[in-house]
């Protein structure tokens, strides 16, 4: 007799266990849907887990160089990924993943310039640092590459802009953006993509409250399938002049590691690169050009150095700029989500119970 009811009091405490928390996971389902009414954009993930798919291999382009470091935040956005300085008040990188189904969504420009409010007010490009400056706010990751408005709207970031020579951003720069996205369309191969500006020279021009003029801007893309390898280098002037290039001759020129996966090998590889998306034939393969056995290719990044950088990008949560505004929750929608929970608690014991 005592056994039985030992038993059976053993037996109530394994359902009350239970019951407790399978009502704990249904109140937690319960809020968070209830609360994805009044906060669409509801995030509760801490890490933006697209962040890292932007970069080959998942390693991020690693600063070479110490002066580079100062006052810098590495920064995640939907479809792209930035590490600004705010030295020179622009992007030092600004590093994209693109493939086909990506770039098969086609979206409208909407132009939502806006500075970046992650980043401190003095390291923080402004509208008005731009305005009747002779420059542009030429895009890095370009908005013809994002496949929807979210994605959109970050590119249209200040951190992801550089004052650019108009001719050098609505001409040459349009055509290379062009052509990157023809290799992907018409090749149907993904392609790994690295822009950023090139500030050489110990006097450079500002505009505004201090936001550094490149005296250069590069791209440097890889497609994995093709063992393709090379950058653009296009003086930031009305030159309309372009430059074909080996990875190892930007990084030494820019003083970072661009694709820290890659070898040396690879990275002397200069390839001819389309200029033009009518350049870009669908059953032709990109010719190779030369050997760079001159250029000083960036230091090796060790697996350490690696997952160090990774890290600044893993921790952060989904952009400002992207989310949607919160709408504020008063007293009488709390107590009316309170209230509801509690009558849903209430009938899921009684369903429990019986």
């Amino acid at each position: 007799m005592i056994f039985a009811w030992d038993f059976a009091l053993k037996s109530n405490f394994v359902k009350l266990g239970l019951a407790l928390t399978a009502i704990g996971s249904f109140a937690f389902a319960f809020a968070q849907e209830k609360l994805a009414q009044y906060i669409p954009s509801l995030q509760l993930t801490a890490s933006n887990p697209s962040c890292l798919k932007q970069f080959y291999k998942s390693a991020p382009p690693f600063l070479a160089k110490e002066s580079l470091s100062k006052n810098n935040y590495p920064l995640c956005y939907n479809g792209f990924t930035v590490m600004y300085s705010g030295v020179s008040k622009t992007p030092l990188w600004s590093a994209e993943y693109l493939n086909p189904e990506r770039l098969s969504q086609k979206i409208k420009r909407e132009d939502s310039f806006h500075p970046e409010e992650r980043i401190a007010a003095g390291h923080r490009a402004e509208l008005s640092d731009y305005r009747g400056s002779g420059y542009d706010r030429g895009h890095m990751s370009p908005n013809g590459d994002m496949p929807d408005k979210k994605s959109q709207h970050d590119s249209f970031s200040l951190a992801n802009m550089v004052p650019q020579a108009p001719k050098n951003n609505q001409q040459v720069w349009r055509e290379l953006e062009e052509a990157t996205r023809a290799i992907v369309n018409k090749h149907k191969h993904d392609v790994y993509v690295v822009t950023g500006p090139v500030f050489s020279g110990k006097k450079l021009k500002t505009i505004g409250n201090g936001v550094i003029v490149p005296t250069a801007v590069f791209k440097a893309v890889y497609i994995p399938k093709e063992g393709v390898v090379g950058a653009y280098l296009a003086p930031n002037d009305s030159s309309l002049h372009v430059n074909l290039i080996s990875v190892c001759e930007l990084e030494d020129l820019v003083g970072m590691n661009i694709f820290p996966e890659l070898t040396d090998e690879q990275k002397r590889n200069v390839y001819r690169l389309p200029l033009t998306a009518a350049q870009v034939k669908a059953n032709k393969k990109i010719d190779y050009l030369q050997w760079d056995g001159k250029s000083q290719c960036a230091v090796d990044v060790s697996s350490e150095q690696i997952l160090a950088t990774q890290k600044q990008f893993k921790s952060q949560k989904m952009t400002s700029a992207s989310q949607e505004t919160l709408p504020k929750i008063d007293s009488n929608t709390q107590d009316a989500l309170v209230k509801q929970l509690v009558q849903a608690l209430l009938q899921y014991i009684l369903q429990f119970v019986k």
